[in-house]
């Protein structure tokens, strides 16, 4: 059955000039910790062409988190999770955690995106709170180890490496890449690289498209003119979704292979029933079915939300509130955000409902877990 799109209704170049004031700050403030309440700051795109991600990522965050409000919160304390929107902009990112630090927020947590996240990053680390489960999973933004930075997904590169398995494990040698011209696609781009590079292979063909843009048809007839046999797609929904349909009408009948930033659910909704021999690389379990605990518990707390079905973006924010309730209560009363890293590092293994993740001392990547889906014509991700 075709799945409804939820409507929504809801630089690293910075130098240290433009962060003056915050060591000060930073000093000042308490740990982010009330009597009766914790409070996040999410800063994602709640408008524009990536606003699924923030909207699906926030609503299954929620999920959680009401649901742990419900019976009391953690240790005597509910979390409220503040969001704003940044459109998937790097400055309005920094403005935002700007304004989440100065209201001495605990934790950042769900951010959406590579370029917006870089923005936020230098000032948390000033202020030393802690960037929870990002949705990304650029390089950039793990290394170098960064103890503040919880990450919960593979690495683009576990997942471009897991496409390119796949691709040349049945003969496909012609390759191209279509990517998003910002951090967020060099870093898949890279990914795919670095995959064909250890086969003595590299891309037949490159096109590329500016952030929040649909303008694609440079890069269609690019790549279109490399002749490949199948094009790895490292950008958000609408783009991605705008260059199938055209590659489609050029005449194009190879696959599309897509990494799990795209947003599925959101690509599905955009391409109907041109979804056919559209795949999507995934760092979170299965949604739709109760193949695990951890999704019959997800589902299960989508029942009475009208209007919110089942996702991959959704299950993200889902995974990450739970581990993020499951640290606070291991934490214990006396919480701070040091109190709070400290019990990350010692979590090793963790299993969420059937799916394992594991942390340490000098470990922020929680998983690698990696697997294909195929979209249908009909509305359907098959694994």
């Amino acid at each position: 059955m075709r799945r409804r799109r939820v409507v929504s209704a809801i630089g690293q170049g910075m130098g240290l000039s433009l962060l003056g004031g915050w060591g000060s700050l930073a000093r000042a403030q308490s740990s982010g910790v009330k009597d009766n309440l914790i409070v996040l700051g999410q800063s994602a795109a709640f408008s524009g062409p990536a606003q699924q991600l923030g909207v699906q990522y926030h609503l299954g965050a929620m999920a959680y988190f009401e649901g742990v409000n419900a019976k009391g919160g953690i240790n005597g304390r509910k979390i409220e999770l503040k969001r704003v929107d940044d459109a998937y902009d790097p400055q309005k990112c920094e403005a935002n955690t700007r304004q989440f630090l100065q209201d001495d927020v605990f934790a950042l947590f769900g951010y959406v995106g590579t370029a917006t996240t870089q923005a936020a990053l230098p000032l948390a680390d000033l202020a030393k709170v802690p960037v929870f489960a990002p949705l990304t999973g650029a390089d950039v933004l793990r290394e170098p180890f960064n103890r503040h930075v919880v990450h919960i997904r593979a690495s683009y590169n576990d997942e471009t490496a897991a496409i390119v398995r796949q691709l040349t494990a049945v003969g496909i040698k012609r390759i191209a890449v279509f990517h998003q011209d910002d951090g967020y696609g060099q870093a898949g781009l890279a990914g795919v690289q670095a995959a064909l590079k250890t086969l003595d292979l590299a891309p037949v063909g490159v096109g590329a498209v500016a952030r929040n843009s649909t303008e694609v048809e440079p890069a269609v007839k690019k790549i279109l003119a490399s002749k490949p046999e199948a094009i790895v797609q490292i950008g958000a929904y609408q783009a991605c979704a705008v260059f199938v349909r055209q590659a489609r009408r050029a005449g194009y009948t190879g696959n599309f292979y897509n990494v799990s930033f795209v947003g599925t659910q959101a690509l599905l909704d955009e391409l109907g029933a041109e979804a056919k021999g559209v795949s999507v690389s995934q760092v979170m379990p299965y949604p739709y079915s109760s193949s695990t605990p951890l999704a019959s518990e997800y589902q299960a707390a989508l029942k009475d939300k009208r209007g919110v079905v089942p996702n991959y973006s959704g299950m993200e924010g889902f995974v990450a509130a739970k581990l993020f309730t499951e640290v606070l209560r291991r934490a214990g009363r006396n919480l701070t955000r040091e109190s709070f890293l400290a019990t990350i590092d010692g979590l090793q293994k963790i299993d969420l409902g059937g799916f394992t993740l594991e942390f340490g001392p000098r470990q922020r990547v929680g998983s690698r877990f990696v697997e294909l889906t195929l979209l249908t014509e009909d509305g359907r991700v098959r694994r």
